[in-house]
């Protein structure tokens, strides 16, 4: 196919073999499920749920609507793409992809800072958590994550597309990834990209630091509770976000400050599947798993006679 007008590029996905690519439209598209279904669970247990009606289950619900639309942005693509065995994406779906992956991810980020302030706040200053974590301070603040994420993906999106690109359009990997398209630009004209690039990543090693920083003090107070059922409880509220940080960051981290390669590997794959698919579909069984109050909630809210009552009417939809 050629590719080297501005129609749009071509996705070198997981294979060639086109027995492969039905492989990992059928793995994708599993896992895809397990992400749609999790992140959807956590949205209802905790608008259903009053005892979760907190700062901490309301930043954590943001936290699986992110996850949802952020799976979303590839995945259905890449599998519609190796069912049909062909890679083509037009130019308008890449810039859409290229803004909704940026500003997702870089959401994401901002909401994985402010649920640590949460915690930060709950744990070290206890007696002002209702004054500062106020629902009106909660609002403001994914507000605050919502817009610096989609400015994040427009000033992305921007500079990208302005390059001027040469020769084929050949993307390796399976979906528009920013250094990949980089790397086809006809000069060093795509500085601006990475001076772009810098400032987020710098803003993300901040958070990071700030995540850290609330960690070590949380860390430090909970050492000191007598109880250990209490420092158990407040682990196991802490840890899973600790893990869900670290992994994104770290892989992403990675992933976008090495140079792009000239052919889809088997690391470049693990580590754009890591940070793409992986962490979506793995937030729902962290924090479910390791809080007693979302599984206390999940047990409540599908066993209640009303629960009950809608699937068997939906059976009955479905039968008819």
């Amino acid at each position: 196919m050629n590719v080297s007008s501005k129609t749009g590029f071509l996705l070198i996905g997981l294979s060639d073999d086109h027995k492969l690519q039905i492989l990992h439209a059928v793995l994708f598209l599993i896992t895809y499920l397990l992400a749609i279904m999790g992140n959807l669970l956590i949205i209802t247990i905790i608008t259903l749920d009053h005892r979760l009606h907190s700062p901490m289950y309301y930043f954590l619900k943001h936290l699986s609507f992110l996850d949802l639309c952020f799976i979303s942005v590839t995945v259905p693509q890449s599998i519609a793409n190796a069912l049909m065995d062909n890679g083509f994406i037009s130019l308008g779906q890449c810039m859409l992809q290229v803004f909704f992956f940026i500003a997702l991810a870089s959401s994401e980020v901002a909401i994985l800072t402010v649920m640590s302030y949460d915690r930060y706040v709950a744990i070290c200053r206890p007696l002002q958590y209702e004054t500062v974590m106020d629902p009106r301070a909660c609002k403001h603040a994914v507000i605050a994550v919502w817009m610096a994420g989609g400015l994040s993906g427009l000033i992305h999106t921007g500079v990208s597309f302005s390059i001027p690109l040469c020769g084929q359009r050949i993307i390796h990997q399976f979906f528009c990834d920013i250094p990949q398209i980089l790397k086809l630009a006809c000069s060093y004209e795509f500085i601006n990209e990475i001076a772009v690039a810098a400032f987020t990543t710098s803003l993300a090693f901040v958070c990071l630091i700030f995540i850290m920083f609330s960690y070590i003090n949380i860390f430090s107070t909970v050492m000191r509770i007598p109880s250990a059922d209490g420092r158990t409880k407040v682990f196991s509220t802490c840890l899973p976000h600790l893990f869900v940080v670290t992994f994104f960051l770290s892989v992403a981290g990675f992933e976008f400050l090495r140079p792009p390669s000239d052919s889809l590997s088997a690391m470049d794959l693990t580590f754009s599947i890591f940070y793409t698919v992986i962490p979506p579909t793995l937030n729902p069984v962290i924090y479910s798993l390791r809080n007693e109050a979302m599984k206390a909630a999940v047990k409540k809210v599908l066993l209640t006679e009303e629960f009950s009552q809608r699937m068997v009417c939906l059976k009955a939809l479905f039968k008819v």
